[in-house]
């Protein structure tokens, strides 16, 4: 599990938003530089795709630091009131997350945001699980097959006496004088 090679709770919340920042700036960057590229005049496209870049990177970049520090602190807050670390801490503080930066639009826009971050982190939660299941069964230990007690083998079947052993041509070996 991944869980145990993260960083302690208090720890966490910066991890979380400088990582959230960096992929908000890059994922940012990228897209607005294709919609810079595209929004440009012809022979000016790449010059307006830095700008686009320099003005829309950072504000993305900074927009996923807020999203990703409330919600690492949230699920820092879950896991010390509730004492374990489970997918429900990501599942509630993805639905208080989303409740949190909403506050601002009202009690029906908080409430909504809240269950559409709690079905998102719910859905990356299940995939993560599933994916987690369906790969371990490579790593599960398999009990070697001890071979069999060569002394509780039933005896081999002897020949009679009285039959004589049948040979084929092929079993004779030439005789060389």
């Amino acid at each position: 599990m991944e869980e145990y090679a993260r960083e302690p709770c208090p720890y966490r919340i910066v991890d979380d938003c400088g990582g959230a920042f960096a992929m908000g700036a890059i994922g940012g960057g990228l897209f607005s530089f294709v919609k810079g590229w595209r929004n440009s005049p012809p022979g000016q496209r790449f010059f307006g795709s830095i700008a686009a870049v320099k003005t829309r990177a950072p504000v993305l970049g900074g927009n996923f630091a807020v999203w990703g520090g409330t919600f690492s602190t949230c699920d820092c807050c879950l896991m010390a009131i509730r004492g374990k670390e489970d997918p429900w801490n990501s599942i509630g503080s993805g639905a208080i997350t989303g409740g949190i930066l909403m506050a601002r639009a009202g009690p029906g826009a908080m409430a909504r945001s809240a269950v559409v971050g709690g079905i998102l982190l719910a859905l990356i939660e299940g995939v993560g699980i599933m994916i987690t299941r369906m790969t371990a069964e490579q790593f599960k230990p398999v009990m070697p097959q001890m071979p069999p007690d060569p002394m509780q083998l039933p005896p081999k079947p002897a020949s009679s006496p009285a039959a004589p052993a049948q040979h084929s041509e092929w079993d004779q070996q030439p005789q060389f004088q």
